[in-house]
């Protein structure tokens, strides 16, 4: 990537040499020709939020700047990054978004996320540190940029407008109003489960902002919630891509001699499987971890991965995330233990576990989903 500060080498993380998908796009590209061309003192406290692969923060890292992300995958690519350019792990200041937010902003850089709630949480936590004379530039491709993107900068921070666009990316530039009175954050969110879901029903659910669906229950999530394994025999089990931790949540309470490990990418996720769980007053063991999938997880060490994959990376519809999960799931089981599946009918997840497992079995399906499971042999 070409920039005013040097052409920094970047990758995606994890690697992978078949993976064609840059670790920047046009958006990152404007707001750092932005910065150059304005001239903008970047000698105070810059803070950036969300971006994606350590783009921008490889870039400015001689201004130290604050990288704050709820992506571990985002954190790890940033520091990847760093380290591939010779960059000290001391010049970017890496926190989640569950971290404090530095307490005074000078600078501000948003990529704009793919969840309006995510975006307004994280203002309204960054909102106290940022002053009259704070820089406030956000940047995204056209089709990320909506009007209540634009709104949400006005209610939270102060008076905003956005660029021309260059090459389908949009800036929004934003001016601070000290004196703007901002709303209370409505996140974590917390609501009511439904009946028909298993030992979960009528249960309170917590929600922090961006995790999938966190005003009600998916209907894939709902769908496996219907068609739970039997886990009485299981020692351990794993919450995989946890969410806000219902299916975990689900197992532990029909079965609270289970052990429960939830993990899950997202740093929000995480944290809302765990009040989940807490608000359910769970008996018996829960891990909660922020991580790649099983990476880390002991092989041979699990009785039963339950998953519920995404298909998307951002913008990018792809299935290696969920190829992860699959791999991940196949080394962690011991023998005899079992991946359960639930995901969209025309994604064809049977063929990848047939191919990994060496069979896959169909426990339920309707019009849109189907819930698989597979058996390490």
């Amino acid at each position: 990537m070409t920039t005013a500060w040097g052409e920094p080498a970047l990758a995606r993380f994890p690697e992978d040499p078949r993976d064609r998908l840059r670790a920047w796009d046009a958006s990152d590209e404007y707001l750092l020709r932005h910065l150059a061309e304005q001239s903008i003192d970047l000698s105070g406290t810059v803070v950036v939020l969300g971006d994606r692969w350590g783009a921008l923060v490889t870039a400015l890292a001689a201004h130290r700047p604050v990288h704050i992300t709820d992506s571990y995958l985002g954190q790890e690519a940033a520091r990847a990054n760093l380290a591939r350019n010779g960059v000290g792990t001391g010049a970017v200041r890496l926190l989640t978004t569950q971290d404090p937010p530095p307490g005074r902003i000078d600078v501000l850089l948003v990529r704009v996320p793919k969840s309006l709630a995510l975006l307004e949480d994280q203002l309204l936590r960054l909102a106290p540190g940022v002053h009259a004379g704070t820089v406030v530039v956000g940047t995204g491709m056209v089709k990320e940029i909506h009007t209540s993107t634009l709104a949400l900068f006005e209610r939270v921070l102060g008076p905003t407008r956005t660029s021309l666009a260059e090459r389908k990316a949009r800036l929004i530039l934003c001016r601070p109003d000290p004196a703007l009175e901002r709303p209370a954050n409505p996140w974590p969110y917390t609501y009511t489960l439904p009946d028909g879901v298993g030992a979960v029903s009528g249960r309170p659910v917590v929600n922090h902002a961006g995790v999938f669906c966190a005003d009600r229950l998916d209907i894939g999530t709902r769908f496996l919630l219907e068609h739970l394994p039997d886990a009485r025999t299981a020692r351990r089990v794993v919450d995989l891509g946890c969410g806000n931790g219902v299916v975990g949540t689900a197992v532990a309470l029909a079965h609270p001699g289970a052990e429960v490990l939830f993990t899950d990418e997202s740093f929000q996720a995480v944290a809302s499987a765990e009040a989940t769980y807490k608000a359910n007053g769970v008996p018996g063991h829960a891990e909660f971890r922020v991580g790649d999938g099983l990476d880390g997880v002991p092989a041979g060490s699990v009785d039963l991965v339950l998953n519920n994959p995404p298909f998307h990376s951002h913008q990018a519809t792809t299935d290696a995330t969920a190829w992860r999960m699959f791999t991940g799931a196949r080394r962690a089981l011991r023998p005899g233990g079992a991946l359960w599946v639930v995901g969209n009918r025309h994604l064809g997840y049977h063929v990848k576990l047939r191919r990994l497992f060496g069979n896959c079995r169909l426990v339920a399906g309707n019009p849109k989903f189907v819930v698989l499971t597979a058996v390490k042999r």
